[in-house]
């Protein structure tokens, strides 16, 4: 069953790129070392929030993972600290029933007049999911997660009381007090690098979300969803500094000295994985030439990071000008992370992202002023 999509793909000769930003629910300070679990600052969270709001930010990702907090009631006390700024929830199909999810997500919808959309991903790790009590592989957790979106689609056109009789989810004359504020729904975003994960997007999602690749790279794996009316993004890292030789000394001081035993816990868990969007990661990172993917897309976190560590460096202008390349390939909108995460964000949206606008009006205009000589 396709959905109709809330936003349309990207009309590259004149609409802007939507940049997102990773929350730091992780966190995560330096390339190399560990994460840094068994503690959480709500208020330090919160300045991030509302710091991404007066900069600008599109949405914060709020991600999810048995090393950091749970992000359904962190969003919920950033909604109330905020006004602007959008939160993309990432949650698994499996951990909630798609009627609890669904009214979970609603009433958030009121908290925070409509600020929210869902990063659906159906999971990556089978250790971590048998943690949670879920034991399905890898294709019949996008099997689950198909069912669970068609119910909550069903749930936003108003097809109440609901019964379903699915392999994986069964309900029976379900009804939702509280709809979604304003009407329709928050938009989806779903993960994943796999031809399942990708069919599910255009089936049930608005944008199909991978990890970084190359704009060429990219191009070629957004090619069908794009071919089918979805909107293609991904998620990676930034640093950009006012000279490239700023930006190379940052990054060599962010991989010096690394945590050698972390790498190989990252090493273990990749091996065990069934994730074909961390697999692909990884195999990148592993051919590439001397930890870069091309001059401007550095691979050498990935080790340490996992699959959203591929980095884009270089000077102000030059990371404007390859993020520019990767609209001309189809991507629509990234979700970036920096170390540390809330500098970079800061670097980004007051250096980076005007040049990049910059760029964005200069093409309009070039089609414009084309098309008006063609009449």
């Amino acid at each position: 069953m396709a959905v109709s999509s809330l936003t349309p793909r990207l009309d590259p000769e004149t609409d802007e790129l939507r940049v997102h930003w990773n929350s730091p629910l992780s966190g995560q300070r330096k390339a190399t070392g560990k994460y840094g679990t068994g503690q959480f600052d709500l208020d330090e969270i919160v300045e991030f929030a509302q710091e991404a709001d007066r900069l600008g930010v599109d949405s914060l990702l709020m991600g999810i993972g048995a090393h950091m907090p749970d992000p359904l009631p962190v969003l919920g006390a950033l909604v109330r600290e905020t006004e602007r700024v959008k939160f993309l929830l990432a949650y698994r199909p499996g951990l909630l029933s798609p009627t609890l999810f669904a009214q979970v997500v609603n009433t958030i919808s009121w908290m925070s007049d409509g600020r929210i959309s869902l990063n659906l991903v159906a999971g990556t790790s089978p250790a971590e999911q048998a943690g949670y009590g879920d034991f399905l592989a890898h294709d019949e957790r996008y099997a689950r997660s198909k069912e669970f979106l068609d119910i909550l689609h069903r749930f936003w056109r108003g097809d109440t009381p609901l019964s379903y009789d699915g392999r994986h989810h069964r309900i029976e004359n379900a009804h939702i007090g509280l709809g979604y504020k304003g009407g329709g729904r928050p938009e989806i975003y779903i993960s994943g690098a796999s031809e399942v994960a990708q069919q599910t997007a255009v089936e049930y999602g608005d944008c199909w979300l991978r990890y970084g690749d190359t704009p060429e790279g990219l191009a070629a794996a957004a090619k069908p969803v794009l071919a089918q009316g979805r909107r293609v993004g991904t998620r990676m890292h930034v640093l950009a500094r006012e000279t490239r030789a700023e930006a190379l000394a940052d990054l060599a001081e962010l991989m010096h000295d690394p945590d050698e035993e972390h790498r190989k816990r990252i090493a273990d868990a990749v091996a065990a994985s069934d994730s074909v969007a961390v697999a692909t990661t990884f195999g990148l990172a592993g051919a590439a030439d001397s930890d870069w993917l091309s001059p401007m897309l550095y691979s050498g976190a990935v080790a340490y990071r996992g699959g959203p560590a591929l980095c884009v460096v270089g000077s102000y202008e030059e990371v404007a000008a390859y993020l520019y390349a990767y609209k001309a390939a189809g991507i629509s909108e990234f979700i970036f992370s920096g170390w540390p995460t809330r500098d970079e964000m800061r670097i980004f949206y007051t250096r980076v992202l005007p040049l990049l606008r910059r760029l964005e009006r200069a093409g309009a205009d070039r089609v414009a002023h084309a098309a008006a000589t063609r009449l």
